[in-house]
């Protein structure tokens, strides 16, 4: 029988054991070894039967139990000192207390997702995963972050598998009250809400839920309230689910809702406003126009609103692709804002102009949400070095004139959360070295470019800790591919083999993540006779553990999975090579310490970042990768192997793949293989070893998610913070006036004449030229452009490559037309073919960027033409 009616009834602690609850409910103990051997030892096997999570354990366990360790004397005693090291932890001075004044008070985080631990299933992938470790480094490092999500009533998908191999969807029901979460209340017990206006004079209600990571407080919006009928009930369903205008009221809950949540959770706690807003993609870009429409409320304008908006924002592009970006056709958007929807007193138009792809090359009625996020924010970063690169690419439409790598996108490489993924073997070897507080300070603050103390580690210990890692993993596979197996349909009887899959001694390779085409599942399976040469080597074989999920409604990423999982279920090979289905966090922190090759291949420049890569470093794993992402950036043979590319222009994707996968296969025979299976003296495989302790001790430190935070804060947020200081109401109107005068002047602004101290076509190096050049500013004087000389290397098209670039100073005065003369010395600093090129670019105080306005001038055709310009 079904029940009608559902509760949650929660236990009522004895009074002794009140702080239990309180680490429940603070999810440092997701990380936190000695808080998680707690909870165990309160009843280990339903300690294992609620998946390591506090909240459900502590709904399962009878009274008679918590009345037993209410009169518990040594385990009262654990609890106080758990409780006290979380309270000194919440409590105590970190990092960011130490350094300079001018930080901000506080920063909101936006991200759509959040993968903080598998009890609170709020996440799909490394977007999420990225944004958890985001949240808890800052809470590591005392840094006042805000998280901002949403809660969704379904979360992502669970996948299983059908009996032919067909990934099958399954969206369990999340009940908040069962959750390590609270209902954020006012101060009259009542729940805490937003509303957001919709078309027609109806409202979108949401509650907000409060999860505490660490330190820092994660506010997440449910619109599964009563004030809301069944459509708008719905809107927190399914993270990533639903049609255009589903994704749209989620998106618009997430920015604008998000913004007012934050505020009520500032009013009732008393924490410190946010001076710096982070937009972790491009779903919460609606924030922005919140912040605008509350700037307007006080009496701003909407260009001043806007300059002051921007001057706190952050804005972080995770996708490589045009087509991962949220666009949203205009007349949907227009629908939602304006009189009679959404922020009724912004005019319409200057939302959409916000949004709309007005650039040569876009789809000028989409409304795109990266677009929209560049444009309010005046930083923004990609997620590594190469992601940079492309994003400056990719969006380089936004900045006419300029070069790509002129356009005002940094990057910022994505790190992991070292307390989150490393074995607690691994953190156990390393405290043995240079014990445990310095071990959890290398973790978590790092700072240091090496650890240099894994150098005085034994091989034995290394080639010891490893083995136990792979054997966990044997046995974690075993247990999860036989409850796989018994779901597509198979009887007991039937899986006797499983007993028999994977071996302890063996090379143990991973490849798990999100299944979309550009990851290339299946390249492992282009040549399948070799594929299965490698796995059944007599000598040398390896194993293979494969897990990914593919969107809902992404059947090509369907048929993939399905591929290698019929690939794994050959008998002659299944031994050697699983799927294992539903990955998420749990299965995570088993597979990256029991790997030995964590396997990538994607299609060179479409991987962001890809952080698994780090995880598995962290526990002495090797990176066996395509240089792509991070390992692009750091990739040493010190400590793994790159996968060949053929990623030139015009390569049959077919083609391409048959050759990168015939490199891996060659890599795999040849080098990775060889060298796991080799003996030196004392018979340890002793320069496999070595490899391990080099990615231990030099990608160790840069990886961390405290690398990554730090970097944020320094180069980041605390310039965001100065500037939203000095955009105070009068500078917000003096710059957007400017900017205004700017844009109408510009068309007037000319380079007229441009003329050197010698005229040869040949110069020795260290020559320095007199350069004399005559512009033109109409409407505009000095103060407001910068004239500049842009010289280097040029390329048989004469386009300037690694540029220097100096200021001009002005002469004199205007002429009677209203010209004038500007000077300055060309150095001729490099060889060979060599040139230069002047331009105007606007200049303000207040501008993060000479590329901010997006205009530049420059010498006309006709002046290029007669002046020669370029000298070789």
């Amino acid at each position: 029988m079904k029940a009608i009616r559902r509760f949650t009834v929660r236990p009522v602690l004895p009074e002794p054991l009140r702080p239990i609850g309180d680490l429940a409910r603070n999810l440092r103990w997701s990380w936190h070894a000695e808080t998680r051997d707690l909870f165990r030892s309160v009843d280990p096997e339903r300690w294992a039967a609620s998946g390591g999570d506090p909240v459900r354990l502590l709904g399962s366990v009878p009274p008679a139990r918590l009345a037993e360790l209410a009169g518990d004397r040594p385990f009262l005693r654990r609890l106080a000192a758990v409780a006290g090291d979380l309270h000194d932890y919440t409590t105590g001075e970190r990092w960011y207390h130490t350094q300079p004044e001018e930080l901000p008070a506080a920063i909101a985080y936006f991200s759509p997702e959040f993968g903080i631990t598998a009890a609170l299933p709020q996440y799909s992938g490394g977007l999420g995963i990225l944004a958890g470790d985001h949240l808890k480094a800052a809470s590591d490092l005392g840094v006042p972050l805000i998280g901002v999500g949403l809660l969704y009533r379904h979360g992502y998908f669970r996948q299983t598998l059908s009996r032919d191999g067909w990934q099958q969807e399954h969206y369990p029901v999340l009940d908040p009250n069962e959750l390590p979460v609270v209902q954020l209340e006012e101060s009259d017990g009542t729940p805490a809400q937003v509303a957001l206006a919709l078309p027609g004079g109806r409202q979108l209600h949401a509650r907000i839920w409060l999860a505490q990571v660490g330190r820092v407080p994660l506010l997440m919006l449910d619109s599964d309230v009563e004030e809301n009928d069944l459509g708008e009930r719905g809107v927190t369903d399914r993270l990533y689910g639903g049609g255009s205008e589903h994704r749209l009221l989620q998106e618009m809950l997430l920015g604008i809702g998000g913004v007012r949540a934050v505020r009520t959770y500032c009013r009732l706690t008393g924490h410190p406003e946010p001076e710096v807003f982070h937009t972790n993609e491009g779903h919460a870009g609606f924030l922005g126009l919140e912040r605008i429409a509350e700037l307007c409320a006080d009496g701003l304008d909407f260009d001043s609103a806007l300059e002051s908006v921007r001057a706190g924002t952050v804005f972080t592009t995770h996708t490589p692709v045009p087509a991962g970006i949220d666009r949203f056709d205009r007349e949907l958007v227009a629908r939602h804002f304006g009189p009679d929807a959404e922020l009724p007193r912004i005019d319409v138009d200057r939302i959409l102009r916000l949004g709309m792809e007005t650039y040569p090359g876009g789809e000028p009625n989409l409304f795109n949400m990266a677009v929209m996020g560049l444009r309010l924010a005046q930083r923004a970063n990609g997620v590594s070095l190469l992601h940079g690169n492309v994003s400056r690419e990719m969006f380089a439409g936004l900045w006419p004139g300029f070069d790509a790598d002129e356009v005002p996108i940094t990057s910022v490489t994505n790190g992991v959360h070292a307390p989150t993924w490393v074995a607690p073997e691994v953190f156990r070897l390393g405290a043995r070295q240079i014990g445990v507080q310095r071990a959890e300070d290398a973790l978590t603050v790092g700072g240091s470019d090496r650890w240099d103390a894994v150098a005085d580690i034994p091989d034995q210990d290394i080639f010891d800790l490893r083995r136990v890692l792979r054997e966990q993993l044997v046995t974690e596979v075993r247990e999860r591919l036989r409850a796989s197996w018994r779901q597509r349909g198979a009887h007991t009887a039937e899986l006797g083999w499983i007993d028999g899959v994977l071996d302890p001694d063996v090379l143990t390779i991973g490849f798990a993540r999100r299944v979309p085409s550009y990851k290339r599942l299946t390249l492992m399976l282009r040549d399948r006779d070799r594929l299965m040469d490698l796995l059944l080597h007599p000598e040398r074989p390896v194993q293979i553990v494969v897990a990914g999920k593919a969107h809902p409604a992404d059947d090509g990423g369907k048929r993939l999975v399905q591929e290698l999982v019929r690939f794994a279920d050959d008998p002659r090979v299944r031994h050697r090579i699983v799927f294992l289905p539903d990955y998420g966090m749990a299965m995570a922190q088993k597979l990256y310490p029991g790997c030995d090759i964590w396997l990538n291949n994607p299609l060179r420049p479409l991987e962001a970042c890809g952080t698994s890569g780090m995880k598995a470093a962290l526990n002495g794993c090797l990176n066996l990768s395509v240089l792509d992402g991070w390992w692009d950036e750091w990739f040493q043979p010190d400590f793994g192997w790159a996968i060949p590319t053929a990623d030139g222009v015009g390569t049959d994707p077919d083609h391409r793949d048959d050759i990168e996968a015939a490199a891996l296969y060659d890599l795999l025979e040849q080098r990775v293989t060889p060298r796991f299976y080799e003996r030196g003296r004392s018979g340890l495989p002793d320069r496999w070893i070595e490899m391990v302790r080099h990615t231990l001790s030099l990608l160790g430190p840069k990886v961390l998610a405290g690398r990554m935070v730090r970097e944020y804060v320094e180069r980041l947020y605390a310039p965001a913070a100065l500037a939203h200081r000095s955009l105070v109401p009068d500078s917000a109107r003096e710059l957007a006036e400017w900017k205004g005068r700017v844009r109408a002047a510009w068309p007037g602004v000319t380079v007229d004449h441009v003329e050197t101290s010698t005229v040869a076509a040949l110069a020795e190096l260290g020559t320095t030229l007199g350069l004399r050049v005559l512009v033109g500013l109409g409407e505009l004087g000095p103060d407001d452009v910068e004239v500049q000389v842009v010289s280097g290397r040029v390329d048989e098209e004469d386009r300037i490559g690694d540029a220097t670039v100096i200021p001009l100073k002005p002469v004199g005065s205007a002429d009677q037309e209203g010209r004038w003369v500007y000077e300055g010395p060309l150095s001729l600093d490099r060889t060979g073919p060599f040139g230069y090129t002047v331009r105007i670019l606007p200049a303000h105080r207040l501008l993060a960027s000479s590329a901010e306005l997006g205009l530049v001038a420059g010498p006309s055709e006709e002046l290029v033409a007669t002046a020669g310009l370029l000298m070789r």
